[in-house]
């Protein structure tokens, strides 16, 4: 590619530092841009606050109005929180700047599922402002959904999809790991799952994701989450989880039409599971199985966000999601 596309990174925690280090790395992209809140991070040269060994030239902002307003770019990639009604306004204010967006706000992957009406209000102001918005990542984004969905493009017809997911939770970072409430007891896990403060947020989307790929509308979806016990000492680099004490989470949903389950997603993410990895189960004609190895949570969220760049500024105007877009894969040419 002749022109960059440049890029602000807006949010530069594990995963946004993840995403930039990335972006470095690409021949096709310019990094002209970083936003932080963190009065630790901001003011600070954007290259030492990601971990690079170089500066940047670049120096980390608070303020995105400004940076916006004074930076000529083409696309944020946005990496601050799960929840769409928390991140909307940053949305808002990127698209209204009329800047893309790539961010893996996981509730944005499908908002659809649970946010119709706010799905519906940035599509219209995404469409208005001439540019496209996108929520991808690892989960939801590609394992259990994308994959699933383009598994069928071989089968003449779907009868049920099932999709599961063990993650190896101590390779990866630290508030994970106590998202998914490693080292708790039972009883606390049990206390913050029903406050809604222990849970893989993004399996309602990518259920919804499938079906509506589908032409399935599901007229009731089930989630249950409950904790994985460690049967015996596991650790990470941060967490020591004793024998009884909870190593993770096993979360399950499901999709049903007219009393019928069509499909089930589980995902089993804790420190110290026999055998990670995914696995794809399709039943129709013919009936389908993949077996899939070596999908890195943190870094495969990196790759999505930043492989997902280009096709996002080459898309029509409006909300996207992984099922609109053609297949996304690392620009690695000069």
């Amino acid at each position: 590619m002749t022109n960059k596309i440049r890029t602000i990174h807006y949010g530069l925690g594990p995963i946004g530092s993840g995403i930039a280090r990335l972006a470095v790395q690409r021949a096709n992209l310019e990094i002209v841009g970083g936003i932080d809140i963190d009065e630790q991070k901001a003011g600070r040269d954007m290259g030492e606050v990601i971990g690079l060994d170089q500066p940047l030239g670049l120096t980390v902002s608070s303020d995105p109005a400004a940076l916006f307003s004074w930076t000529k770019a083409d696309v944020v990639l946005h990496s601050t929180g799960s929840y769409l009604p928390q991140v909307r306004p940053q949305l808002v204010e990127i698209i209204e700047a009329g800047l893309n967006i790539v961010s893996t706000c996981e509730e944005l992957a499908y908002p659809q599922a649970q946010h119709p009406a706010l799905a519906e209000e940035l599509d219209k102001l995404a469409r208005k402002h001439g540019v496209t918005v996108l929520g991808t990542g690892v989960n939801p984004g590609f394992a259990q959904d994308t994959i699933a969905i383009v598994a069928t493009g071989v089968c003449q017809d779907v009868k049920h999809i099932a999709v599961t997911r063990t993650v190896e939770a101590g390779e990866r970072r630290l508030p994970l790991q106590r998202k998914v409430g490693a080292g708790l007891t039972v009883a606390e896990f049990e206390e913050k799952a029903k406050k809604r403060e222990i849970r893989h947020v993004g399996l309602e989307e990518s259920l919804t994701m499938v079906a509506h790929a589908l032409g399935w509308q599901l007229d009731k979806v089930e989630e249950t989450i409950e904790p994985v016990v460690a049967e015996k000492p596991v650790k990470s680099q941060f967490i020591e989880v004793e024998a009884g004490q909870v190593s993770g989470v096993h979360q399950v949903a499901r999709g049903f039409k007219d009393g019928q389950e069509l499909i089930v997603l589980q995902l089993y993410m804790h420190i110290g599971p026999e055998n990670p990895g995914d696995s794809v189960v399709i039943k129709g004609t013919p009936d389908i199985e993949l077996t899939i190895k070596g999908i890195h949570g943190d870094l495969a969220t990196a790759a999505m966000a930043v492989n997902a760049v280009l096709q996002v500024v080459s898309a029509p105007p409006g909300l996207a999601t992984m099922k609109d877009l053609p297949p996304v894969c690392p620009w690695l040419g000069d």
